[in-house]
């Protein structure tokens, strides 16, 4: 299992529309995997395998690559830097954190808390608020210092290393930085076999803003088939109800139905469940009752296509503590893999 790959792509930072240095890192690792790739304007890595005849069918699997983080939007007279999300965060999650501010001359080491009084100084009313994002601040250490470096724009991610507990990883970025791995891991897995398919892996950008880059990659690509790789919950942790656990770590990849912005096709869901059965891949089908993923835009694309989500169920998500199982990684990849083969 190729651990140091999936480290290198969680550790490695990018936000939404600020993919490059993520999209870089593939494009090295897929070199010679595939028959084209190309990047497209919005910023997407399209990657295709040709099929062995004209009239296979056109079969995507969509992997975004941005993670959740901050665009810096203004630098105060003092040099701290105040920032806008670009993806969904809980504000409760981002007090005390260590981040990264991503420029253009260089990487800068920063720490973000919201204004207001420390612990030995506020009031057990004061201790009860919680900030909005938008009340949190970046203190680089350089003070006025941080205008020369720093500018709107610049982006911020989380700064957290990657770690092997056990059974699994934790990381931030975990989503979708597994989807990511999965992508490469699950065509490497295949070597010649699927050649019956025209195979395209799109590693999109901005999937956190609104599957903004598969929207216009599966426009270009028009699959017949939407593979819509992910993550998911797994809420199998203390305080939440059962029947809201969505998924459980380490009983297989997810197979995805539904959540709000699709409903995946039901002769899909059938057909890969009947070959993970087959096969011995375990997998559990899961729904999300908000959320989306790039699968939709796959479906909904020129004039459509049948569409299913293929995910991981995630402990923690959009958090720096992210945590995936590994038997749940394996198994997501061998049941695409397995998939893609079926097409001989």
């Amino acid at each position: 299992m190729n651990i140091d790959l999936l480290k290198r792509l969680c550790e490695m930072p990018g936000v939404p529309g600020r993919e490059d240095r993520v999209r870089d890192l593939i494009q090295t690792e897929v070199a010679d995997l595939f028959d084209d790739i190309s990047v497209d304007p919005m910023g997407n890595l399209l990657c295709r395998r040709d099929a062995d005849r004209a009239d296979a069918p056109r079969i995507m699997l969509l992997c975004h690559m941005d993670e959740i983080g901050f665009l810096v939007s203004h630098i105060d007279d003092k040099g701290y830097l105040w920032v806008q999300p670009v993806g969904g965060f809980d504000p409760r999650n981002l007090f005390s954190r260590r981040v990264l501010v991503c420029t253009e001359d260089g990487d800068l080491k920063g720490v973000m808390n919201p204004g207001g009084k420390p612990v030995h100084i506020s009031t057990a009313e004061d201790r009860k608020k919680v900030p909005e994002v938008g009340e949190f601040f970046i203190d680089t250490g350089l003070g006025l210092g941080a205008k020369d470096r720093v500018k709107v724009g610049d982006f911020v991610v989380m700064d957290e290393p990657f770690l092997t507990m056990g059974d699994t990883f934790v990381s931030k970025a975990l989503d979708n930085r597994v989807a990511c791995w999965l992508g490469i891991e699950a065509i490497r897995a295949l070597g010649d076999g699927g050649r019956g398919a025209e195979i395209h892996v799109a590693f999109t950008c901005q999937e956190e803003v609104g599957l903004r880059g598969a929207r216009t990659a599966a426009y270009a690509v028009r699959p017949d088939i939407g593979l819509g790789i992910d993550t998911t919950l797994a809420c199998d942790t203390p305080g939440i109800p059962e029947k809201d656990a969505t998924t459980r770590h380490g009983e297989g990849f997810g197979l995805h139905v539904r959540d709000s912005s699709f409903i995946a096709d039901a002769g899909l869901v059938r057909d890969i469940a009947a070959l993970a059965e087959a096969k011995g891949i375990p997998y559990q089908r899961t729904m999300l009752a908000a959320g989306g993923q790039d699968g939709a835009a796959a479906q909904q694309a020129a004039a459509g296509a049948r569409a299913v989500g293929i995910v991981v169920g995630t402990r923690y998500i959009h958090t720096v503590t992210e945590m995936v199982h590994r038997t749940d990684l394996l198994a997501a990849r061998d049941i695409i893999a397995a998939y893609l083969a079926d097409f001989a």
